[in-house]
């Protein structure tokens, strides 16, 4: 080997080095945007904490259509990011597509568990636990004994937040109505907030005086619509507490916000080929308690929902989980 030939060997594998030391990682999220003040938000605010506390930079993109799942997966793979991490369940299927021919690329997906490929890690979370926790809040804030569930896409996993919601209404007050309807059947339910307001006002004709929204953007109009008509109403993924102080009684926390900053902070080193499930007992879900809603929630309410949290966590007390049958007695969809 002469000294050029060397000289240019060297040069490449700095070259690559330099390359793969730089290695940004990527999100995608979900149809409803970055701020969509819920699910697709809170997986921003985690991508955010760790560019502000490492000084890192991230590439993103917002879809715009169902199209660009796989579009936007190519793309950055092609661009030499990794992680990769998906905010939704919706990539399940592009992912299975593009994941296996970029063997070398380590994604994350989140709400998908079910495919098994080598370089994904898939994150799960027990959404009916903590919904079970602001379902047991909603029944002893509730005057009226009737409390409402809006969904947005109909899917099990929707129903999943509802099961949880209902199983723990029933356990504070068992002869409570729980009333459940879904914004739609295509991804549109996920940013739709004027049908979130139509099923809201629609709910509080029929008792209902405490609401909870697990729906995205569409959440948005639920929540608007509960502080105008004088009843409160519950968040979902993010802490949605602040939207309206003093109107929502608590958000069911899904620290989506979690997930992605831990694979950010992996990097390359993200292990998978795994099901990371994220609940009770690892801070995956809870409830949110700030400044807007402590006038709220007393001490009784918060007493008996933390003991029911570390039932759960210790295994003591189970929730039914809607996607391991399908079934839920606590309420009809």
């Amino acid at each position: 080997m002469n000294i050029f030939t060397k000289t240019l060997s060297t040069l490449v594998g700095l070259t690559m080095a330099a390359s793969a030391a730089l290695a940004e990682p990527a999100i995608i999220y979900d149809l409803g945007g970055k701020f969509d003040k819920s699910f697709n938000e809170s997986a921003h605010t985690g991508a955010k904490r760790w560019a502000d506390e490492t000084g890192g930079s991230f590439k993103e993109i917002e879809l715009q259509n169902e199209a660009q799942r796989e579009q936007a997966l190519r793309r950055f793979a092609e661009a030499g990011a990794n992680p990769i991490v998906m905010a939704g369940f919706g990539f399940a299927d592009s992912l299975g597509k593009v994941a296996p021919d970029y063997p070398d690329t380590k994604f994350a997906v989140i709400d998908v568990f079910w495919l098994g490929i080598p370089n994904v890690r898939e994150i799960a979370f027990n959404e009916h636990e903590g919904s079970y926790l602001v379902g047991m809040m909603a029944a002893k804030a509730s005057k009226s004994g009737t409390v409402g569930f809006v969904g947005g896409m109909d899917i099990p996993l929707i129903r999943r937040f509802g099961c949880g919601y209902a199983q723990g209404v029933k356990a504070v007050n068992p002869n409570a109505t729980v009333i459940a309807n879904m914004t739609g059947t295509t991804p549109a339910a996920w940013n739709d907030p004027v049908k979130g307001s139509e099923l809201t006002k629609a709910q509080i004709s029929q008792g209902a005086d405490v609401v909870y929204a697990a729906a995205g953007g569409t959440g948005v109009g639920v929540l608007q619509t509960a502080a105008d008509e004088g009843i409160l109403s519950i968040g979902v993924d993010a802490n949605q507490n602040y939207l309206h102080p003093g109107k929502v009684l608590t958000s069911m926390l899904k620290r989506v916000d979690n997930a992605v900053y831990e694979a950010f902070l992996a990097g390359e080193n993200l292990e998978t080929g795994l099901v990371v499930q994220m609940g009770i007992s690892n801070g995956g879900v809870g409830y949110a308690l700030d400044e807007h809603n402590a006038s709220l929630v007393s001490d009784e309410m918060k007493s008996a929902v933390d003991a029911a949290a570390a039932s759960i966590a210790s295994g003591s007390m189970s929730v039914h989980n809607y996607t391991d049958d399908e079934t839920c007695p606590a309420i009809t969809f």
